[in-house]
């Protein structure tokens, strides 16, 4: 099913989620945000930031939703993340059922971003090739542009800093 979003709507989505990620920093995480955007596409089921180096931000938030809502109803919905999620968590949204990916940088602009950190060894595996290995499809809207900015220097600073 192709649902129709405005380019405002994925905006103010990823500045959400990104707002999550900062909440995260100021709790001492790695700053990485998810939400959950309900079938209506107005409604925020949940928000998660990251929590540690194996429970990032969407592998959480998917877990999650996975345990309050039959996958019939994620099929309908959205999960919004900074950054394209690593091989983990696309491999978590695609087993809870969350039929929608919107995220606003990409894994290898976040790996131009931290280097070799010894805190995120990120992997060069795009959540596309992921998905397409999967038995049902999974609709990717990514990277965002107009969010990309905002993303990376909450990433840039916290990663010199680190």
């Amino acid at each position: 099913m192709k649902r129709m979003t405005t380019p405002e709507r994925l905006l103010a989505w990823l500045r959400r989620a990104n707002e999550v990620a900062t909440h995260a920093l100021a709790e001492g995480r790695h700053p990485f945000g998810a939400v959950l955007v309900a079938p209506d596409g107005e409604t925020v089921l949940l928000e998660q930031g990251n929590v540690s180096a194996v429970e990032h931000a969407e592998a959480v938030l998917a877990r999650e939703a996975a345990r309050r809502w039959a996958p019939e109803f994620l099929a309908g919905c959205t999960l919004v993340s900074t950054v394209e999620p690593c091989a983990m968590c696309a491999g978590t949204q695609y087993w809870a059922g969350i039929g929608r990916l919107v995220y606003g940088m990409t894994e290898r602009e976040l790996l131009a971003l931290t280097g070799a950190h010894p805190e995120n060894p990120t992997l060069d595996l795009p959540c596309r090739e992921v998905f397409a290995r999967g038995q049902r499809a999974i609709e990717v809207i990514g990277p965002v542009p107009a969010a990309t900015p905002e993303i990376a220097a909450l990433h840039r600073d916290f990663w010199r800093r680190a």
